[in-house]
């Protein structure tokens, strides 16, 4: 795949695409249809709720392979295969809910079985569908405003913080990516040092939002798009933090890590055109006991 078509502004910054399908969804699970890749960050958090509300049986899901060409996510058969509409490409759900689209396509993909169109592409939107649809509590009104601006920055700096360094055309680019990032890091770590979790002593939807980025920073992230500042397993509270997550009933089945390095190292051609996926990290244990 060729970073050459990723949008950057005139400094060489990666700018994000926003998604498409947007609209409010209406009905239960059983309605829908969900399209992952357990390598993507914005998938993932999607898995991570959708295991958490125990929805494995109302809405079911299937996965696009890992490698990602210049045809876009792909069903390549046997675990990467469409029991619904027998697509090749999840273009093709694109195509079939919009005839004119012609922009970037991206998973997570809520498919709405009766209007047969796509419901939702936002990972945003649908944690907190699913949140709902469990009842998870995940997202609380009176914390509904810190949540938000803890949201607000793990996104901007974080989350997509990563992929600014990356996705960089320029040294300036890269470095103000990399400034940023390790910043973040920092106000995160330390807002750890003072709580159990982002926004106090529970697990609210913020913890999800950030730990797809955290789980993927020392096998990925750090190698791949320059982040090396600093390893997460160097961080006193983040990785403590991560691992306590990690050992959420039901959140380690979610995780692929073969099929997230598999994604990465091989989908860049321009960052690692040999496609060689890194062995390590070595002795980084998620099932330690977190202590938190």
């Amino acid at each position: 795949m060729s970073l050459q078509s990723l949008t950057r502004d005139a400094e060489g910054e990666f700018r994000r695409e926003e998604a498409a399908f947007r609209e409010p969804v209406t009905g239960g699970p059983e309605r829908y249809h969900l399209y992952v890749s357990p390598a993507c960050p914005w998938c993932h958090r999607v898995m991570i709720l959708r295991a958490l509300a125990g929805l494995q049986e109302r809405l079911p899901m299937s996965f696009v392979a890992p490698y990602r060409d210049e045809h876009g996510w792909e069903f390549t058969g046997d675990e990467f295969s469409d029991p619904v509409n027998g697509w090749r490409f999840m273009s093709e759900a694109y195509k079939a809910s919009d005839p004119s689209f012609a922009g970037h396509v991206s998973v997570p993909v809520l498919w709405d079985l009766q209007e047969q169109r796509i419901a939702s592409n936002e990972s945003a939107d649908l944690i907190l569908l699913i949140d709902r649809w469990g009842d998870l509590g995940l997202y609380p009104e009176a914390q509904r405003e810190e949540i938000d601006a803890i949201n607000e920055r793990t996104y901007s700096e974080i989350n997509n913080g990563v992929y600014r360094a990356g996705f960089a055309h320029s040294q300036r680019a890269y470095e103000r990516a990399f400034d940023r990032l390790f910043a973040a890091l920092d106000w995160a770590d330390g807002l750890l040092a003072e709580r159990r979790y982002l926004a106090g002593d529970d697990i609210t939807i913020a913890d999800w939002r950030l730990f797809p980025t955290l789980l993927r920073f020392d096998s990925v992230y750090h190698t791949h798009f320059r982040c090396n500042g600093r390893l997460l397993a160097q961080y006193e509270h983040l990785w403590p933090y991560a691992r306590a997550l990690y050992q959420q009933p039901g959140v380690a089945e979610t995780v692929y890590f073969d099929q997230i390095k598999t994604h990465y190292y091989t989908t860049h051609d321009e960052l690692n055109p040999k496609r060689i996926i890194p062995k390590g990290p070595l002795d980084e244990d998620w099932l330690q006991p977190s202590n938190r």
